[in-house]
Parts: C-alpha cells; sequence; structure tokens
C-alpha cells in the first residue's frame, strides 16, 4: 500500500464537498446506476452540480431523512447505488432505526454521508452538532464507518465506497481542510494509513483531528519525543494489526477525534488493546459532552481537541509508560 504524505499541509483552497461532489460526477459518468439523495441540503453538501447533470438520478427528499434512507434502500433493492446526504446528527439519530432495518439487514448498498462532524458544525449550534455519530453507526452490524481528513481521502474514500457493496456512514468535513496526502495514495478498508513513524509514543487519529497530530508530532519531535502518527481514517473495520503493532513497537498510545471518547475511536482503540496488548492509553476528544454554537477555533479550544493537548497527552503517556 502506498502513502505519499503532502511536504505541506496548507488549507486547501478547494471545499470538501466540491472534491465529495466532483468524484459523485465522475463515478456518475462512469456508471448509470449511481444516484444522489438529499433531505433539503443540496446546497451544503455542494451537489446542485450533480442535479443540474444527473436531474433524473437526484432526488431531493425534502427535510424528511428517516425516508429518504427508505428511499434509498429502494432503489439500492433494483440495483442502483445510492448516496444519501444530511448533517451527522440527522443520519446517524433521526434515521438510526432505517438504516439499521432498511438498508443494513436488508443487505443493501446504500451509502450514508453525514455532514458538519463535531466542531466543524460551528455555528449551527448543538443540536446540529454530532459528538456520537460513530458511535452510532459502528453498532450497527456490518456497518463500514469512516471519515476522510483532506481533498485526496475524500475522492478516494468516496469512489471505495462506491466499488465496495455494502452499507457505508462517511462522516464528511464540508469546508477547507489542510492538505495531508498527495494524489497516488492508496486507501484500503480497514487499514490505517502510517503518516509519520516513531518511537516514543503513537498518535493515533481521524478527521479534523489529523492535521493537529501532526503538528503535535513536531512539536513533541522537539522536544526529543518521537511520535508516530496514524490516520484510522477506517473506523471500522478498525486496523487491530496497527494498533497492536504501535503497542508493542512504541509502549504508549494516544488517540485524537473530533466525536466523544465514548464509543468513538479512543473507545475501540482501547478494546482492541486491552483484548489484544495492553497499554498505556491516553484520548484526546469529547468528555461525554453536548456541542455548542461558536466558531471552530472556539469550539476546537473549548473541547480541547487541539494539537496542544495532544502534546500534553503524549507527555502524560510516555511518562506513564516510563
Amino acid at each position: 500500500m502506498s502513502v505519499k504524505v503532502a511536504e505541506h499541509h496548507a488549507v486547501s483552497d478547494k471545499e470538501l464537498r466540491k472534491e465529495f461532489c466532483d468524484t459523485l460526477l465522475a463515478m456518475a459518468a462512469e456508471d448509470e446506476k449511481v444516484v444522489v439523495l438529499d433531505a433539503d441540503l443540496m446546497n451544503a453538501a455542494g451537489t446542485k452540480p450533480f442535479q443540474a447533470a444527473y436531474p433524473e438520478r437526484t432526488f431531493d427528499c425534502g427535510v424528511q431523512e428517516a425516508n429518504m434512507i427508505g428511499v434509498a434502500a429502494g432503489l439500492s433493492s433494483r440495483g442502483f447505488i445510492p448516496f444519501t446526504h444530511t448533517f451527522g446528527p440527522f443520519a446517524a439519530r433521526r434515521a438510526c432505526d432505517q438504516i439499521f432495518m432498511s438498508c443494513a439487514y436488508a443487505k443493501q448498498n446504500v451509502k450514508v454521508v453525514g455532514s458538519d462532524p463535531g466542531v466543524t458544525a460551528a455555528l449551527n449550534g448543538g443540536t446540529h452538532m454530532p459528538f456520537e455519530d460513530m458511535g452510532i453507526m459502528s453498532t450497527i452490524p456490518e456497518m463500514t464507518v469512516v471519515e476522510p481528513c483532506d481533498l485526496v481521502s475524500v475522492g478516494k474514500v468516496t469512489r471505495l465506497a462506491k466499488e465496495t457493496y455494502g452499507c457505508w456512514y462517511i462522516r464528511l468535513h464540508r469546508k477547507g481542510a489542510p492538505n495531508i496526502y498527495e494524489e497516488g495514495t492508496d486507501f484500503t478498508v480497514g487499514k490505517a494509513n502510517l503518516l509519520k513513524d516513531g518511537k516514543d509514543v503513537t498518535i493515533i487519529a481521524m478527521g479534523y483531528l489529523v492535521a493537529e497530530a501532526l503538528k503535535a508530532a513536531e512539536a513533541l519531535e522537539k522536544e526529543g519525543i518521537s511520535a508516530r502518527v496514524l490516520d484510522m481514517w477506517c473506523l471500522k473495520p478498525l486496523d487491530e494489526e496497527a494498533v497492536i503493532a504501535a503497542a508493542k513497537e512504541t509502549g504508549a498510545i494516544v488517540t485524537a477525534e473530533n466525536h466523544n471518547i465514548k464509543n468513538g475511536l479512543g473507545s475501540a482503540v482501547a478494546s482492541a488493546l486491552a483484548l489484544n496488548c495492553p497499554t498505556v492509553l491516553e484520548m484526546v476528544g469529547v468528555q461525554d459532552e453536548f456541542g455548542e454554537v461558536g466558531p471552530v477555533p472556539y469550539l476546537a479550544e473549548r473541547f480541547k481537541l487541539t494539537a496542544d493537548e495532544i502534546v500534553a497527552k503524549a507527555k502524560k503517556a510516555v511518562a506513564r509508560k516510563a
């Protein structure tokens, strides 16, 4: 597997939702089975160009998230590959039963996209701020749960979802994000990507926190601490092999997620370690709280989702290891 890390991590000019739509358009040109459904949020999702290009394959179901999932399940049963979109809390909470019964239990091929994860919901506030969506989706049997972190990964993961039969939950940050990968990077379901090697501690991050993890690793290196960084873009199935290797080779792990540490990445890694290789573990993430209104930088500080917090937890983990 080839992983090519970008030399500079500047925020992309292109928004991730634009890359998402461009990928959908490319896939639709190749395969007439690709269809798009939305719950009255096509402007937010950036999928209006898809509607313009393929009106007969676009279904705006209105503010009826559960019904949208039912429609998607029906389309899947007829051989189509539906990509549905709404904000993360409405995808994971409001439509959960339909995703469970009509899609996953029925062995359908529906891709559920939940946007504005965690603090990236920003000024939409606590009602729109999903800190629990990956946990909910991960409990559904045979569900693949992923969170890309930049332009390259959004395009690659969206295409991978289309090419892999089954139900997926794709956690999508809509706006600009730091460039993490270069074109040519491979993504394999259930396999983490090694972004930086290290020997003293491993930082396992997802989504919004991947860029912060790389910043933290640079800061730690200046203090003589060698940090490995893994992008665990696929939460389920978890790359337990990479987690166990990190535990054995670095002896300390820090998880970093824009999500509740309960039933998220922290819990998944803790479970893998407890069952296979008990190791020092610290968690950066939301500490069992509801969201609130604010700009992303404020919210990141408020919920301690920052490079500084990762550095502090990494130092603590290394000290505990010693």
